[in-house]
């Protein structure tokens, strides 16, 4: 990958004098540029990791829910109105945190501190994200999947962004809620009801938020700090937070493990114990560094946490398509 400085060296083969670009072909290619750079400005408010994380939970729960494929253009519709309610949300939450993030590393370098998108420009686009996600809900799915999307956009923003992240350490937990809500949408959609099997899957992915979440607030905890953000590992111990990460950890397991008695086949039930116990186990080493004191390296089970629920969700829908 050359560096922009690269680019803009002559190269060796081409002679200084060759002839200039027609001033026609530069004003062509400037749009086109200019195109890419709003794109992908929006794109980033949007937050499309956490979108693809989100999905990864979602679609299925919807297999699971039919126990075999969900109908294409229903899994079409939730995929698109979910994107777009994570998406607006994650605008949303761009918006309401425009303060913090410009003081915090992690976040300085997206569009609104960086002003590569106004604020107002950011408020309209993760409305209208959110008023798309909702109608599309609405025309194509159920009354329940519907309120659920609603509920999880105003609740992150309203309640987790602008309440619970700026007030209390509690705001992962109580933050876990619309983070799992996804799951719930995607089974409502196919059933219109929500069995224990939901709330269980709603459950693995509730706890398993806090190892996954603690584990990165460990990491960037002196940006928290800096913005008056109190995560757990900002104010309380090490040894707290260890300890906490270990009881969510388990509980995440014992969660995915009682849904196995509930019609799911061995397969899930082994690639469940498996991966979590190696969940777990990464759990109790951070714990065991913070007891002594040593560096606790949280990015080790930040990252195996994202291929646990990984895992774990295609076991999900495997087990669905099998069964």
């Amino acid at each position: 990958m050359t560096t922009i400085a690269e680019r803009e060296t002559p190269s060796a083969s081409v002679p200084l004098t060759a002839a200039p670009i027609p001033v026609a072909e530069l004003t062509a290619r400037a749009p086109r540029s200019s195109l890419r750079a709003v794109v992908r400005s929006y794109l980033a408010l949007t937050k499309p990791r956490i979108v693809e994380l989100l999905l990864i939970t979602t679609v299925p729960a919807m297999f699971l829910a039919r126990t075999r494929l969900s109908p294409l253009w229903l899994t079409l519709v939730v995929l698109v109105g979910g994107s777009l309610a994570a998406g607006a949300a994650n605008a949303l939450n761009c918006y309401i945190d425009r303060d913090i993030d410009q003081v915090m590393k992690r976040t300085s370098r997206r569009p609104l501190p960086t002003h590569t998108v106004s604020p107002r420009s950011a408020l309209v686009f993760g409305l209208t994200l959110a008023v798309l996600s909702i109608a599309l809900m609405a025309a194509f799915t159920n009354v329940l999947a519907t309120v659920l999307t609603a509920t999880a956009i105003v609740y992150y923003d309203l309640i987790y962004t602008m309440w619970l992240k700026r007030r209390t350490s509690q705001n992962t937990f109580w933050g876990g809620i619309c983070g799992a809500l996804p799951v719930l949408i995607g089974w409502a959609a196919v059933t219109d009801t929500l069995p224990l099997r939901a709330w269980l899957l709603f459950a693995v992915v509730f706890f398993w938020q806090m190892p996954h979440f603690y584990a990165l607030a460990i990491k960037f905890a002196d940006d928290y700090r800096r913005a008056g953000i109190p995560m757990l590992p900002v104010v309380a111990s090490m040894r707290r937070v260890g300890t906490e990460t270990v009881v969510f950890a388990w509980l995440t397991l014992l969660a995915s493990l009682a849904l196995w008695p509930l019609g799911m086949t061995p397969l899930y039930g082994v690639t469940a114990a498996v991966v979590g116990a190696l969940f777990v186990i990464e759990a109790h080493r951070l714990a065991g560094r913070a007891r002594r004191g040593e560096p606790v390296k949280p990015m080790r089970l930040f990252h195996w946490s994202t291929t646990y629920l990984t895992l774990v969700f295609v076991a999900v829908a495997v087990d669905a398509l099998i069964q």
